[in-house]
């Protein structure tokens, strides 16, 4: 059963890597590149542009970036990579054809923190925020300019320009306090975006008046524009009133730092400009294109799961709420399906998508599929004493499509009569575990973690729930 999800979970990631989701919106003919998101095209007659650039940021720049120059070559003048910085130091995942590449196209790399910003992610943000004064330069001398954004998951993270009178810090403290209180991820965004100089739209003013076309690849549940890596290049429905909304319903005021306080007073008192909004003249020239969803790497689990022979049933692409709590869904799923067959008989695979979050209860290890995973564990355990011998034949997997869950190297976690066995041998609670948020260190003693490794790719998470 571990080698049927691992396969189903490769299947979903391989529809949704940079490389394939170019050959599906991408193509040059002659001069002409057109793009398109199966229901828009556009066509830029690259002959009339001096200048081609590329802004990639997220965790899946650099292969998108590969991909894009593989396609246009030598057309490409400049370009700037702000990616994730690997957990375990592993070099970036360049071929040497690719750096020379990179190198003769005048391509900088920039590697960034994640999840929460560090100093490199404002090296990063005032790289960018460089790379548009030179776009403007061009511009303004009459050299027209064709800027190609590349953005991907972790994107708010890795790009950082606090606004002004805000610091690293501050921006690092108040992603801290929003994750450690289980804010979603629109909400952590809405946040992030007013607090910056470079997101919300800011990118694309920073660009104005080069055209430019941003290609996305969502990581964030309902595909939002604005909220996909805070939105940088499109107008931004938020305000200073929801950030404010969002600070009162996790009672974070008397714990923000003094300089948020006082931007969002300052917001609110219209002191403090607003993001740019729809109408905003910075948003004639840019276009946006969504190019890989959660829901397109679905549908792709879905058909391996149907070619391994499973009865498969696809319940959703917006699971969200809290990962513990979700996870009893599933177990309660598994045994209707072993007592009554429903909603699909066995051999059955439940395929779900979409983002959970974890309010920190402890100081352990993990994230939110692992968490997920060992919920799911627990309520396993539990089964009635009729359906417990049942177990040999259910497994359950959730795990990030980016290969990464949280702070860890692994993507996730297995569930299953395995990982029970070796715990109850080894006296391992998973409530206990559970209680102190270390999903990690329980599934690294149980032999029950998903490494796959870092994907190249974001969109969201995968759960599948086997039942022979």
């Amino acid at each position: 059963m571990r080698v049927d999800a691992e396969a189903m979970f490769q299947a979903a990631v391989d529809r949704v890597m940079p490389e394939k989701l170019f050959s599906y919106c991408l193509s040059l003919e002659g001069t002409v590149l057109s793009a398109s998101d199966g229901h828009i095209t556009r066509k830029y007659d690259l002959s009339k542009f001096e200048h081609l650039v590329v802004a990639a940021f997220g965790k899946a720049s650099l292969p998108m970036t590969a991909s894009l120059v593989s396609l246009l070559g030598g057309r490409i003048s400049r370009g700037l990579v702000v990616t994730k910085a690997p957990e375990d130091g592993r070099p970036l995942r360049l071929t040497p054809e690719e750096e020379e590449a990179f190198a003769a196209r005048s391509i900088r790399i920039i590697e960034a923190g994640h999840p929460v910003p560090d100093r490199r992610s404002m090296v990063a943000g005032e790289a960018m925020l460089s790379l548009a004064s030179q776009v403007r330069e061009w511009e303004m001398l009459g050299q027209r300019t064709l800027v190609c954004v590349l953005i991907s998951g972790g994107g708010s993270a890795l790009l950082s320009v606090p606004g002004q009178g805000l610091s690293l810090q501050d921006k690092a403290e108040v992603t801290r306090l929003l994750l450690a209180c289980g804010a979603t991820i629109h909400e952590i965004n809405t946040v992030r975006k007013h607090l910056s100089a470079i997101k919300g739209g800011f990118l694309a003013r920073a660009f104005s008046p080069a055209q430019t076309l941003s290609l996305v690849l969502s990581d964030v549940m309902g595909d939002d524009l604005d909220v996909i890596a805070s939105g940088p290049t499109v107008p931004d429905m938020s305000t200073w009133q929801d950030v404010r909304a969002i600070f009162e319903r996790f009672g974070l005021f008397p714990a923000l730092p003094d300089a948020v306080v006082r931007a969002t007073e300052e917001g609110l008192a219209g002191l403090r400009p607003e993001t740019p909004k729809a109408g905003d003249a910075v948003f004639d020239a840019c276009s946006t294109m969504l190019v890989g969803t959660n829901f397109h790497a679905i549908l792709e689990a879905e058909r391996k799961s149907k070619a391994l022979g499973y009865n498969t049933l696809v319940v959703g692409t917006r699971l969200s709420g809290e990962a513990r709590e979700i996870g009893k869904l599933f177990s309660g799923i598994a045994q209707d399906i072993l007592l009554h067959g429903i909603p699909v008989p066995a051999p059955a695979c439940i395929i779900a998508g979409g983002e959970t979050t974890v309010s920190l209860r402890g100081k352990g290890r993990g994230g939110r599929n692992q968490e997920m995973a060992l919920s799911v564990l627990r309520e396993f355990s539990q089964f009635p004493r009729g359906l417990r011998a049942a177990l040999d034949g259910v497994l359950f997997l959730s795990a990030g499509t980016d290969g990464n869950d949280g702070p860890t190297d692994a993507a996730g976690a297995f569930a299953d009569a395995d990982a029970i066995g070796r715990a109850e041998a080894l006296g391992l609670d998973p409530a206990r575990f559970l209680a102190e948020n270390d999903s990690y260190t329980f599934f690294e003693k149980v032999g029950g973690l998903f490494k796959p490794g870092p994907t190249g790719t974001n969109v969201c998470d995968i759960q599948l729930l086997i039942v022979q």
